[in-house]
């Protein structure tokens, strides 16, 4: 192990100490999932996207990248927005270690009920919503440690109602000075401009990226690959292949020289 690999490692062990030390359960990662339920979202796509979330943690494949992870452990939330002032918390942060686990959260997902239906104010949930990591992020304590805090965020629309202040992307740069390591976005599409909207506004932060779905019953299948990649860290198989061209490049550029 070289110098700075071995300098990370120390370092993370040292916080995940403290955390411990301090009462909070050490994660490998804290996840913050951001369900639209706005308006433009009827009660069948609702049920759509809902069971989609529920699905993915039932999935042996988003249950292995949990047990996976350096830790085998995350904390997770599970939050609906709709308006400026409408975020609710669906299901609170929750310990992930087992599937036995992953399965009770999709359970509690499953057990809610739809409470908003109106605007669509993206920039809002990230901005009001980050807090809710806990110290990370300059909130209260919320039982949890961790290397990332990342945002999920999905919807089927852009911005219509947040603040004048928080547009076209306070929200999310809000959060992401506070501390919250990426934003991921999934779109649901239909809406003109929808991806692009989602890659300049929503998305950003270090490893952070972006998907899609066709429609809101490809979602189920597209979440899965969202959450698997979000809790692994690890990127897609296209990414994956640029990657070893660039290194490829660089062996090639040392034997020339």
């Amino acid at each position: 192990m070289n110098a700075r690999k071995w300098i990370a490692s120390a370092t993370t062990a040292a916080g995940l100490a403290l955390a411990a030390e301090a009462g909070a359960v050490p994660v490998g990662l804290e996840l913050m999932l951001l369900v639209d339920t706005s308006g433009s979202v009827d009660a069948g796509e609702y049920q759509l996207q809902k069971t989609g979330y529920v699905q993915a943690f039932q999935s042996a494949a988003v249950q292995n990248a949990i047990l996976a992870n350096p830790t085998g452990k995350i904390a997770v939330s599970y939050i609906e927005w709709s308006g400026s002032v409408e975020q609710s918390v669906r299901v609170g942060w929750t310990l992930i270690d087992s599937a036995a686990a992953a399965n009770a959260f999709a359970a509690a997902i499953n057990a809610t009920a739809r409470i908003y239906g109106g605007m669509t104010a993206i920039q809002s949930a990230m901005g009001t919503q980050f807090t809710a990591f806990g110290t990370e992020t300059g909130g209260t304590d919320n039982g949890f440690e961790s290397p990332r805090q990342v945002i999920d965020v999905s919807g089927d629309g852009a911005d219509n109602d947040s603040p004048i202040g928080l547009l076209p992307s306070g929200g999310r740069d809000n959060a992401l000075a506070a501390g919250v390591d990426a934003i991921n976005g999934i779109a649901i599409l239909g809406e003109a401009g929808l991806a692009a909207y989602y890659q300049a506004n929503v998305v950003g932060g270090a490893g952070s990226f972006y998907a899609e779905a066709s429609t809101f019953a490809d979602f189920g299948v597209e979440i899965v690959r969202k959450l698997e990649r979000e809790i692994t860290g690890v990127p897609e198989p296209a990414t994956l292949g640029l990657l070893a061209a660039g290194l490829v490049g660089v062996g090639l550029r040392r034997r020339r020289r």
